[in-house]
């Protein structure tokens, strides 16, 4: 379990707050805007109305304490700056930047942020990927050139087993699981049988995992 200070929430924060909570972390929100606040409220295990930009308030909030620092302010690139160099001056162990282009999570790398995320940038990613073939259900990138893929058994693969097709030989393709119902199955060996109702979450260079599944 980590504390977290977040810092904004708006759509992302808000997304963010309510992931950290589910996934058992306790989360301190803030945000300038008390309505925000007030609807985030349920979600996290305490939530402030302040100026992030505020040298004062932010040090009242204890930044020190925190495991993650997360700022998730949108539309104001300069608050965002300043509360992320602020962040690091009082202390903060990590810092989490949110950007909106290359030139911003420049500034923030530069002004303190040890990681910056891009929310729209990755889901543009995700999604060109993802609704450009036919057969791809979900994606993960790894790096530059590796990805894991969700997909559908091809039609030819049914009735075969994983040994048989042989993907990882002949494409340089790791079925890593198959997932029926949505429960995923990682215990795969050569005598797994493919059928209709399965998906493949495999892994491998996106150019041979395109060839490989016709995508």
């Amino acid at each position: 379990m980590k504390t977290v200070l977040l810092i904004g929430v708006g759509r992302f924060g808000r997304h963010a707050a309510m992931q950290l909570s589910r996934l058992g972390h306790q989360v301190m929100a803030v945000d300038i805007d008390e309505e925000r606040v007030d609807e985030i409220v349920p979600f996290v295990t305490g939530a402030q109305i302040g100026d992030s930009t505020n040298e004062a308030f932010l040090r009242s909030l204890g930044v020190k304490n925190f495991d993650l620092c997360i700022v998730a302010i949108s539309g104001d690139f300069q608050s965002s700056l300043e509360t992320t160099s602020m962040l690091k001056e009082l202390g903060a162990a990590c810092v989490i930047a949110r950007a909106e282009r290359d030139v911003q999570a420049k500034f923030l790398l530069r002004n303190g942020a040890d990681h910056v995320v891009y929310p729209e940038k990755e889901m543009a990613k995700w999604a060109a990927v993802r609704y450009t073939g036919d057969h791809i259900l979900d994606y993960i990138e790894l790096d530059e050139h590796h990805a894991i893929f969700e997909v559908n058994v091809p039609e030819a693969w049914l009735g075969r087993t994983i040994g048989n097709l042989d993907v990882r030989k002949r494409f340089g393709v790791n079925v890593l699981a198959v997932k029926r119902g949505g429960v995923s199955n990682f215990a795969v060996t050569p005598d797994t049988l493919l059928s209709g109702d399965m998906t493949l979450l495999a892994l491998g260079e996106q150019s041979a995992l395109r060839k490989c599944f016709k995508i």
